[in-house]
């Protein structure tokens, strides 16, 4: 093979396979032309108006920073409006079912008792319960109905000794009388004869001693006998009262003895029986309970921090499953046990039905009503600032300030001065923002 045919054959060779062409970066080049004015303009403007965004934004945070001496985060805070409402003042405390009459027997004697009823038994008023035997009561009885019966009898002899006697003065002064007349009688004879000088004069001065005599008898006579009807009739009624105390005694001796059966004062069941079948009791000793248990009311222990502000009539409301009983306070106890005080609850129209005994039930009482007032909701900045420093909150900022507050309920509290309706407050613990002046509040 000559060497003139070796360019041929390489040239033949590249023409019949592509793949061996190498490309250039000619296609990859961008030919950059300079900016124009239009363009550095436009992005000056967007520049100056992110500048101006930015400083609108971080001025007034950086002057708040600046005037805070404290920060702390908004979810750390409970926040409160000032508004202007009706204050209600009450108490909500959770009351026992009690029976409004629930009465004791004691034992009236003593003696031995015998129960007719069980524990729990349903009994209706007056039904005896329990009778008690008492020998020396009824024995008592009829030795007082004996002496009743003698001074009745007494009573009678004296009255009929009255009579008598009266009948006997009467006698005396009629006799008297009629010894009267016969003298006077006989003084005008006297006189008559004297007139015709028939008589002597001793005789008729014996006339007139005898009219004399006679006159002084009769109403001698007169007194006494008004004397012994007034003796009589205080003596008759000294008789009468000793009777009349006797039947006193009687009587009482007699409700005694009928009260040793011991009967049910009202409609109810009996609670629990306190003494043994046939046992020994003495007087006044508690025998058992009856329960009323169509009268109810509830029995509600108030914190003693309200005890100044409880008075009886105040407007109650119990609240039994889904509604709501009117009631009123009908007792206040005097004394306070364990920081609490007793009150009695009793339903104005009619109990919820269904109650039972010691049925817990929700009572909420109307302490106070104060219509028209600035109030805030309740929170934990009463107990930490006393009541008299709260922190407003304003553009991100908490500011000290001093309030006076009114009346507290269980929501809301008064504010008497230093806030304005629409106000925000911060109602949480102020603790946290350790006596700071303004307070920054952060996100």
């Amino acid at each position: 093979m000559s060497q003139a045919q070796l360019p041929n054959h390489d040239q033949g060779s590249a023409q019949g396979n592509p793949r061996l062409k190498i490309a250039d970066t000619s296609g990859q080049d961008v030919v950059l032309e300079p900016p124009g004015n239009t363009r550095r303009w436009v992005l000056a403007g967007v520049g100056a108006v992110v500048l101006v965004v930015l400083l609108v934004l971080v001025v007034p945070w950086f002057q708040r920073w600046t005037q805070a001496s404290i920060s702390v985060p908004l979810d750390r805070l409970r926040l409160g409006t000032v508004e202007r409402g009706d204050l209600v003042r009450d108490v909500s405390v959770q009351g026992r079912v009690v029976a409004a009459v629930s009465p004791t027997l004691f034992a009236p004697a003593a003696g031995t008792i015998s129960l007719e009823v069980e524990a729990g038994a349903q009994v209706s008023e007056g039904q005896i319960l329990a009778r008690v035997d008492s020998p020396e009561l009824t024995s008592q009885l009829e030795q007082e109905r004996s002496t009743l019966d003698r001074l009745g009898i007494e009573l009678e002899r004296q009255r009929i000794e009255a009579r008598q006697k009266l009948l006997d003065n009467q006698k005396n002064v009629d006799l008297a009388q009629v010894t009267l007349t016969a003298a006077d009688r006989e003084k005008r004879r006297a006189d008559a004869a004297r007139d015709i000088a028939a008589i002597s004069e001793i005789d008729f001065e014996k006339a007139q001693d005898d009219l004399r005599n006679a006159q002084l008898a009769y109403d001698h006579s007169v007194q006494d006998a008004k004397l012994d009807e007034e003796r009589l009739s205080f003596e008759l009624k000294t008789r009468e009262l000793q009777v009349e105390r006797q039947r006193l005694l009687v009587d009482d001796l007699a409700r005694q003895v009928d009260e040793l059966a011991m009967r049910s004062p009202v409609n109810g069941i009996v609670g629990n029986l306190l003494v043994e079948q046939k046992s020994a009791v003495t007087r006044n000793q508690s025998v058992m309970a009856v329960v009323d248990l169509g009268v109810f009311e509830v029995e509600a222990q108030i914190p003693e921090s309200y005890a100044d502000d409880l008075g009886l009539g105040m407007p109650a409301e119990v609240q039994s499953g889904t509604a709501g009983y009117p009631a009123s306070v009908v007792a206040v106890s005097p004394e306070i046990i364990q920081n609490q005080v007793t009150t009695r609850i009793r339903f104005q129209q009619q109990s919820p039905p269904g109650l039972r005994q010691n049925q817990r039930l929700t009572t909420r009482i109307l302490l106070e009503e104060k219509p028209d007032v600035l109030m805030l909701p309740r929170g934990q900045f009463l107990d930490t600032g006393g009541g008299r420093v709260v922190y407003v909150v304003e553009d991100g900022l908490a500011k000290r300030r001093s309030i006076e507050t009114g009346a507290r309920s269980l929501a809301s509290v008064e504010i008497v001065a230093g806030l304005a309706p629409g106000e925000t407050v911060v109602l949480s613990s102020i603790d946290q923002f350790r006596g700071a002046e303004t307070v920054l509040i952060t996100q």
